[in-house]
C-alpha cells in the first residue's frame, strides 16, 4: 500500500487482511499454551496473556463498534479492567479478569461485528474514518500486543511451544563497515501515510550534518568483544544511571545470556543455544547500547540520523516509505511478522538495503537511538492523548526500524517506538554512528 492510496475498496481489502492477520497471530500466541499459563504472570513487567487477549477485543469494540459505528457498549463493566492506564501490569493478575474462554468469545464476537462495520463504513467524512484510519489503527494495536505477548513467551519458563523456520542462510557480509550519509536537509515524518500514528506526524524538514552509520546492526560477536574487554567493569563507558543499573543488578551480559563451558549460551523461547555470532545482538538496554558505542569510539545515531539513513534517497532528494522505496515489505526485503523467531545474520536482505547501502534498517531488531521521545513540530494528539502525548518528556528513548517480532502494518520508515532506557526484555539491538570530519564529508 503506497502512502497516498485513495481507492476505498483497496483500503478496505487492506484493512480486512490486516485485521485477519493480526487475529491469526493472536490465536497462535494464545492457543499454544494451557490455561494456567494464560492466566499466570510470567514477569512483573508483563500482563497475563489472557489480559492482552481481552484488551485487544475491548479496544476494538471501543473504537470500531462504539466510536466509528456509534453502537452501545457490549460489556461496559469490563472497560476499567482493560484500561492500560488504570491498572499497572503488576496489578493485573489480581483483577477479576475474563477467563480464557470468555476472553476468546468476547474478542470473536467483537470481531464479527467489526467486520460488518468495515464493510459498511465510508472511508471519508471524519478524521477517524478517512482512508480507514480507525481500522488500520486497531490492526496495529493488535499486532503491537502480539509483539508484547511474544515477549511474554520469551520470558516464560518451560519448554518451547512456538516454532518457526530460521531465516535463510546468508553469505557472509563483506561490504563496508560503515557508510557516509551526506549532510543536508531531508523530510522527516509523514503527512500522507494513511495509517501513520500521531507521533509520526506531521512531515517537516530537518537539517542533518554529514555522518557515518554502521552498514549492519552490531552483532553478538561484536558485543562479546566488548564484554571480553571488561566493558561491564569499566565505569568510564557508562552513563551514570547505566552504571548504577549494572552494579545494582550485577549485569555482565545481555538478558538471557550465561557463560558456561567456555562459551556464551542464551535462553531462546524455551530452548538453550550457543549465542550465534553473526546475528544482531538482542535484549540489550539503551544503557548497554550507549556503553558499547562509547567503548567502540562511536555513538548511537540520533533519531533524525536514523530516519535519514533509512528514508532519504540522494538521487531524487526525497524521503521514501522504506529504505528500498515505497512498496510494501516482502520476505526478500525484511525479517518481519514473526515469520522467524530470531534476527537474520547481519548483512542479510540485500534487496532491502537503502540507496546508500545500509542493510536491515527495517526488521530483525529494534534499534536504540540517542534521542528522547518528543513531539514533532506541529504535533497534534489523535485520536487520544494516551497513545503518545502522555509519554513525551519522560526518560523514554526512541527505538526505530522494527524487529522480527513486528508486523509490517506496524512498521515503516517513519514508525517510532519508545521505552525506558533500562528495558532489556524487548527485542532491541542497535547500530552505531560517528560524525564525519570535514575531509570525509566531501
Amino acid at each position: 500500500m503506497t502512502g497516498t492510496v485513495s481507492d476505498p475498496d483497496a483500503l478496505r481489502r487492506r484493512a480486512l487482511a490486516a485485521l485477519l492477520a493480526a487475529r491469526d497471530r493472536t490465536s497462535l500466541l494464545t492457543t499454544c499454551v494451557e490455561e494456567p499459563e494464560l492466566t499466570a504472570q510470567h514477569s512483573p513487567l508483563m500482563s497475563p496473556l489472557v489480559w492482552d487477549l481481552a484488551h485487544i477485543g475491548n479496544q476494538e469494540e471501543m473504537w470500531l463498534l462504539r466510536a466509528v459505528a456509534g453502537r452501545d457498549a457490549m460489556r461496559p463493566e469490563i472497560d476499567g479492567l482493560y484500561d492500560a492506564f488504570e491498572h499497572p501490569r503488576s496489578e493485573r493478575p489480581s483483577l477479576p479478569l475474563l477467563s480464557p474462554a470468555e476472553a476468546r468469545g468476547y474478542a470473536a464476537e467483537v470481531r464479527g461485528r467489526a467486520i460488518d462495520v468495515l464493510e459498511s463504513t465510508p472511508f471519508r467524512g471524519s478524521q477517524l474514518t478517512d482512508a480507514g484510519f480507525a481500522f488500520g489503527m486497531i490492526a496495529q494495536h493488535e499486532q503491537q500486543h502480539d509483539e508484547t505477548m511474544l515477549i511474554t513467551h520469551q520470558l516464560r519458563s518451560g519448554p518451547a511451544v512456538l516454532t518457526a523456520p530460521d531465516p535463510a542462510p546468508a553469505p557472509q557480509f563483506r561490504g563496508p563497515a560503515e557508510v557516509l550519509v551526506p549532510g543536508g536537509p531531508f523530510t522527516m515524518g509523514t503527512s500522507t501515510e494513511p495509517w501513520a500514528l500521531d507521533n509520526e506526524r506531521p512531515a517537516h524538514h530537518r537539517l542533518v550534518p554529514p555522518f557515518f552509520i554502521d552498514t549492519t546492526p552490531v552483532t553478538n560477536a561484536d558485543y562479546q568483544r566488548f564484554i571480553a574487554d571488561g566493558g561491564y567493569e569499566e565505569q568510564r563507558w557508562w552513563a551514570p544511571a547505566g552504571w548504577d543499573m549494572v552494579r545494582g543488578n550485577g549485569l555482565s551480559a545481555p538478558l538471557f545470556w550465561r557463560r558456561e563451558g567456555g562459551q556464551w549460551l542464551r535462553r531462546h523461547f524455551g530452548t538453550v543455544e550457543a549465542v550465534p555470532p553473526d546475528e544482531p545482538v538482542l535484549h540489550v538496554s539503551w544503557y548497554e547500547a550507549d556503553a558499547y558505542a562509547r567503548w567502540a569510539g562511536r555513538r548511537l545515531p540520533s533519531e533524525e540520523e536514523w530516519e535519514k539513513a533509512a528514508r532519504h534517497d540522494p538521487a531524487t532528494d526525497r524521503s521514501m516509505r522504506y529504505p528500498w522505496g515505497d512498496t510494501d515489505p516482502t520476505p526478500e526485503r525484511a525479517n518481519l511478522g514473526q515469520r522467524h523467531l530470531r534476527p537474520a545474520p547481519a548483512g542479510s536482505y540485500p534487496a532491502g538495503e537503502s540507496p546508500l547501502g545500509v542493510r536491515q534498517l527495517i526488521g530483525d531488531v529494534w534499534e536504540w537511538t540517542s534521542s528522547d521521545f518528543l513531539p514533532y513540530p506541529g504535533f497534534a494528539p489523535f485520536p487520544y492523548r494516551e497513545y503518545s502525548d502522555v509519554f513525551f518528556g519522560g526518560d523514554y528513548k526512541v527505538l526505530r526500524g522494527g524487529a522480527f517480532s513486528v508486523d509490517e502494518v506496524a512498521c515503516r520508515g517513519t514508525f517510532r517506538n519508545w521505552d525506558h532506557p533500562i528495558r532489556r526484555q524487548i527485542f532491541s539491538g542497535f547500530r552505531t554512528a560517528r560524525d564525519a570530519g570535514p575531509a570525509e564529508a566531501s
